[in-house]
C-alpha cells in the first residue's frame, strides 16, 4: 500500500510540474538579436519588444516585435516552443524551435523559421543566471516563396 501512495504522489508531482515562466529572456534585455541573413550575409537585427509565456502549454511562448534588414523593418509575431531542457549544475541548455511571420508587405515579408539553443550559467551564490547566450539559426522565406534565405541570430 505505501509503495502504490509513494508511486502516486511521484505521478502528480510529474503531472503537475510547470516550467517557469522565463519570458523575460526572449527579450533580451530590450536589445535585438544581431546576425546574418542570405548568401552575402547581410545585416539583420531582430527585436522582440513582448514576451508572453502561453496559459494552456507552458512550454511555448507568443512573441512579436520587429525586423530590419537594409531600410526594411517589418513587424512580426510568432511563437518559441522549447523542446528539450538539460539541467546541470552550474550550466542549463535550453533546445527547441520557432517560427516569426512578419505582416505581409510586399516581396520583402516573409517567414523566420528554425531552431534555438539557450544556454547559461547559474550562480548558487547569487541565486541568478550568468553569461545567457540565446542563438537562433533557421531559414527565412518570403511569402511568394521567390526568396528563401538561411539566418542566423545571437544576442
Amino acid at each position: 500500500m505505501k509503495k502504490l501512495l509513494l508511486l502516486l504522489v511521484l505521478i502528480s508531482n510529474f503531472a503537475w510540474a510547470q516550467m517557469p515562466n522565463i519570458s523575460t529572456v526572449w527579450t533580451n534585455n530590450s536589445k535585438p538579436y544581431i546576425g546574418t541573413i542570405g548568401t552575402e550575409n547581410e545585416a539583420i537585427k531582430l527585436k522582440v519588444e513582448l514576451s508572453e509565456q502561453d496559459r494552456k502549454n507552458d512550454q511555448e511562448y507568443f512573441v512579436s516585435g520587429y525586423s530590419v534588414v537594409e531600410n526594411n523593418t517589418s513587424k512580426y509575431e510568432g511563437k518559441i516552443r522549447i523542446t528539450k531542457y538539460k539541467d546541470g549544475k552550474k550550466k542549463g541548455t535550453v533546445y527547441g524551435d520557432y517560427e516569426f511571420a512578419e505582416e505581409k508587405r510586399g516581396k520583402h515579408s516573409g517567414i523566420f523559421t528554425g531552431k534555438f539553443i539557450y544556454t547559461f550559467s547559474w550562480n548558487k551564490k547569487t541565486e541568478k543566471i550568468e553569461n545567457p547566450y540565446i542563438e537562433f539559426i533557421g531559414n527565412w522565406k518570403s511569402y511568394d516563396g521567390t526568396l528563401d534565405f538561411k539566418t542566423r541570430l545571437k544576442n
